[in-house]
């Protein structure tokens, strides 16, 4: 059975929020479908990490990661993709995790109509295939985890992660910070193989 996460679940701590995101869900509500699935992998971008969207102070564009965690941060990249973050610290405290990796659990033949694949290890592992495969886009940027109606993070109660660490992916700074976790055995973890991870 899965319920809703509450902002007082949620730790005041951005590499403890993505430790602690590992295992819980992620669901997303639209238009009378549901998808849903198990994160299985996270990045933490603390505050004062020069790798984080936040390193050079509020804009526009990064506001949403100002706001108490729980809040969704959603950018554009490499001109195709679309990322969900989560808000990670208190009001005006700027900071987020990186959701990477989702097991699907619900809604998996609406995923593969949305990225065009059958293939169900690859429908939303990495940050890109799981916007595609959540239907996450820049309306859901600022949104409220805790409370929206339609996109929203969840727990299972009888499930219980084991979780590994290890250094963060595609950056060119801070490159050596174990700020990446991930459940341990899970075949829908991004990336290559975690050869260093404890």
């Amino acid at each position: 059975m899965t319920r809703r996460l509450r902002r007082k679940d949620l730790p005041i701590d951005t590499v403890e929020l993505a430790r602690f995101l590992v295992g819980k869900m992620l669901v997303h509500d639209l238009r009378g479908q549901r998808a849903s699935g198990r994160i299985v992998e996270t990045e933490a971008y603390p505050v004062g990490d020069a790798a984080g969207h936040a390193f050079r102070g509020k804009t526009q564009r990064n506001a949403p990661l100002y706001l108490a965690r729980g809040h969704a941060y959603v950018y554009f990249i490499y001109g195709m993709y679309y990322c969900l973050n989560v808000s990670s610290e208190r009001a005006g405290v700027g900071a987020g995790v990186l959701i990477r990796a989702l097991e699907p659990l619900e809604g998996i033949d609406l995923m593969k109509k949305r990225r065009g694949t059958s293939s169900v290890r690859d429908l939303a592992r990495g940050p890109g295939r799981l916007a595609v495969a959540m239907a996450i886009d820049m309306r859901d940027n600022g949104l409220d985890l805790c409370a929206d109606p339609s996109l929203w993070l969840g727990v299972d109660a009888d499930h219980h992660s084991v979780v590994g660490a290890t250094t963060r992916i595609g950056l060119s700074r801070e490159q050596a910070r174990r700020w990446r976790f991930y459940e341990r055995g899970n075949t829908f973890v991004s990336g290559p193989r975690i050869p260093n991870g404890h």
